[in-house]
């Protein structure tokens, strides 16, 4: 082994100590280059923001903590709109800065992270914000795209320009700690606290405490986003097994909404130009609705979800073929379109602006929809049916199949085009077991409560002949089961629980003056109403209510004679009048078997307002004009069905005697000497009735719709 000599050992050391000092020297240039090349990087960044957005964009000192990674002490982003405040500030970020990138002059940073972040948006007005300016295109530096905005506005494009800026700003990894995000504006106002909101490797974790116009949710939030491909897929959820409340809904249509765990994925976007079509997913657990138009109590959906096709363009906006919904395990195929036209001036009379608001949301709109479910097992369909929507039918349980259809189209500029279908299909379908209610009852002696239009119970009595009250079919007069029915329902002893055309009538009219001005109840459904329901007219009663008939008229749960025998004991006749027996001994002093023509039209007249029961005549117990114009309407149906001969038509007379009880309660004035007073004009009080309108045309009657009496 050859021996290093003391003047080698010098020379080695010489030349590792020349080695050291120009590592020294070397790093000592690449971390001054670095730093260099950071503040080049940091410049190009703050260049590059403020050509795209009007905004000024300011760093605080920036530096290396280690080989990799950046710090900076503060950083803010100021639009530049005059008056407009802050937008962003923080307080330190720090990320990783790939060495290699800076060199080569496009800097990549990763792992972002920021500590006291604050991102203020305010709203002065509706010209006025900090804010828009991300999702707006600035004029002069976007290329014009020819765009009719005559036929409204386009919300696919803005759609578009909300999704880009959302998930153009979102970085790859990033690690927000205490972050304050504020929102004011002259109706509104938010505060989302986050103590911590991370992404990493794509997967989002965090959670956040909102205060929203005064309602406070705490939320969890977890999932995974990829920004490059606008994909992505999170949940959100109540912490402190608290639901999660929709803050605006409730304080916009005065509904709760509430959940426990919401998803949303988004999958795919496709935007031509004109029109924005989107792929996803959204499911929600233990979603709660309570609106008292709605329900009276809340409606449950313990899970469900949709997969949707969406498309969102001009003035438009649609579900598309490939939409699903799930409820439980039933399946549901919608197809929905909502446009907006232009208002002809024949429409509005005047202009749109003149319109209340609500009516220039409605001006214009084009509505088409279409469901259908697959073919589902009975008790499939029951457990798919919201908790809180279907009381009576909780726990019912059946055999078979059922399976939806609903195709409902209409024009807002031409409200007479509605069109309307809605049926199930069954197959081999009966009820096993009923739930809460025994809808069997109808088959037997129950007993019966009768409510005021307040809901207080106003009497019980028992619907059957332990009742000495009670009258048979078979012992009512047929003059009377005849004129209710035609007066009523025309075709209640062959239909299936509803008439189709009255009720599309019905919706035209309720359309037209914006309220519920009429209905289009069969016999069926007052009957079901009366006994099954509450008197409380909201949305899920109705929905309840067309569900039961569809089971009682569709199993043939009830003969129709049956139907009609409990609706003639148990409707109302007038005040604290329950019952065909208490009605023809309180006006007549009959029995209901003796009850002739004349006594039959006036039982049937005041159905619909039983309280209302004098209005037909004038003070001094004259029939009005209206009052006249029903009775020979009626009779003129009736004969045309063959129900009453035409020579007891034409005896149809122009007066009622009253008798007992009835005649006190008239309470007809006397009458004036004719011969120095003048007998008053009738009032308008009670206005004509368009019956033949009203029992959707009678095209089998063929009777003409000018006034009978006018025509004698």
């Amino acid at each position: 082994m050859q021996r290093v000599t003391p003047a080698t050992k010098k020379k080695i050391g010489i030349g590792l100590g020349i080695l050291a000092v120009l590592v020294l020297i070397g790093l000592g240039l690449f971390l001054v280059k670095r730093q260099q090349l950071l503040d080049y990087a940091l410049v190009q960044v703050k260049q590059r923001v403020e050509r795209k957005f009007p905004v000024t964009l300011t760093f605080g000192p920036a530096r290396f903590t280690d080989l990799n990674t950046v710090q900076l002490d503060g950083m803010s982003l100021v639009p530049t709109a005059p008056a407009a405040d802050t937008l962003l500030r923080a307080r330190t970020l720090r990320a990783s800065l790939s060495v290699r990138s800076l060199f080569a002059g496009r800097p990549v940073f990763s792992n972002v992270e920021i500590d006291q972040a604050r991102l203020t948006a305010r709203k002065l007005n509706d010209e006025q914000d900090n804010y828009s300016f991300l999702y707006k295109r600035d004029k002069e530096k976007t290329p014009a795209v020819a765009r009719d905005t005559t036929k409204g506005t386009n919300y696919g494009l803005l759609a578009n320009q909300l999704l880009e800026a959302t998930f153009d700003n979102i970085p790859d990894e990033a690690d927000f700690r205490d972050f304050l995000v504020t929102y004011d504006a002259p109706r509104h106002r938010a505060r989302l606290t986050m103590p911590r909101l991370a992404i990493e490797g794509g997967e989002i974790s965090g959670q956040l405490t909102a205060v929203i116009d005064s309602v406070e949710n705490r939320v969890g939030v977890r999932g995974r986003i990829d920004a490059g491909d606008y994909e992505v897929d999170a949940q959100v959820f109540g912490l402190d097994k608290r639901p999660v409340v929709l803050p605006y809904v409730q304080r916009r249509y005065g509904a709760r909404v509430q959940f426990d765990t919401v998803r949303l994925s988004l999958s795919d976007k496709d935007f031509n130009q004109e029109e924005l079509t989107l792929k996803g997913t959204a499911s929600a657990t233990n979603f709660i609705v309570n609106h008292p138009k709605l329900s009276d109590q809340d409606v449950r959906f313990p899970r469900g979800g949709i997969d949707f096709v969406t498309t969102l363009g001009q003035a438009s906006f649609s579900l598309d073929k490939g939409t699903r919904v799930l409820l439980n395990r039933m399946e549901f195929f919608p197809e929905f379109s909502v446009r907006r036209r232009p208002v002809p001036e024949r429409v509005i009379g005047k202009n749109v602006n003149g319109l209340t608001r609500r009516d220039q949301l409605l001006a214009g709109l084009v509505l088409n929809l279409n469901v259908e479910s697959a073919e589902t097992p009975a008790n499939d369909f029951f457990d798919a049916l919201p908790e809180g929507m279907f009381e009576t039918l909780e726990g019912t349980r059946g055999e078979g199949t059922l399976q939806y259809h609903l195709h409902a189209a209409l024009d807002m500029n031409q409200l007479d085009s509605l069109e309307f279908d809605s049926g199930l299909r069954a197959t081999k379908f009966r009820v096993t077991r009923f739930g809460r209610e025994n809808l069997n009852k109808l088959n037997e002696s129950f007993p019966y409560t009768a409510y005021n239009d307040k809901g207080d119970s106003v009497k019980t009595f028992l619907v059957g002949p332990e009742n000495p009250e009670f009258t048979p079919y078979n012992q009512v007069a047929d003059e009377l089961k005849y004129a209710i029915m035609t007066a009523e329902d025309p075709r209640f002893m062959s239909h299936r629980g509803f008439m189709e055309k009255a009720f599309v009538k019905s919706a035209i009219q309720n359309l037209k003056e914006r309220r519920f001005a009429r209905g289009g109840s069969t016999l069926s459904m007052q009957l079901v109403k009366n006994v099954f329901l509450t008197r409380k007219k909201t949305i899920v009663r109705k929905v309840e209510e067309a569900l039961i008939v569809w089971i009682i008229e569709n199993t043939r749960l009830a003969t129709k004679e049956r139907m009609l025998e409990v609706y003639l004991n148990i409707i109302e006749w007038g005040p604290k009048i329950y019952g065909v027996h208490e009605a023809a001994d309180f006006y007549f002093s009959k029995s209901p078997a003796n009850l002739n023509l004349s006594e039959s039209l006036y039982l049937a007249s005041i159905i619909p307002s039983p309280k209302r029961f004098r209005a037909g005549f004038n003070q001094y117990g004259d029939l009005r004009s209206s009052a006249r114009y029903f009775r020979r309407l009626i009779a003129q149906l009736m004969a045309r069905k063959g129900y009453i001969t035409d020579e007891e038509y034409q005896s149809v007379g122009n007066s009622v005697s009253f008798s007992g009880r009835g005649l006190r309660a008239m309470n007809f004035s006397a009458r004036p000497d004719t011969t120095r007073v003048a007998l008053p004009a009738d009032s308008a009080e009670f206005e004509p009735l368009n019956l033949l309108d009203l029992l959707g045309g009678a095209p089998d009657a063929g009777v003409n719709t000018t006034d009978p009496t006018k025509s004698e």
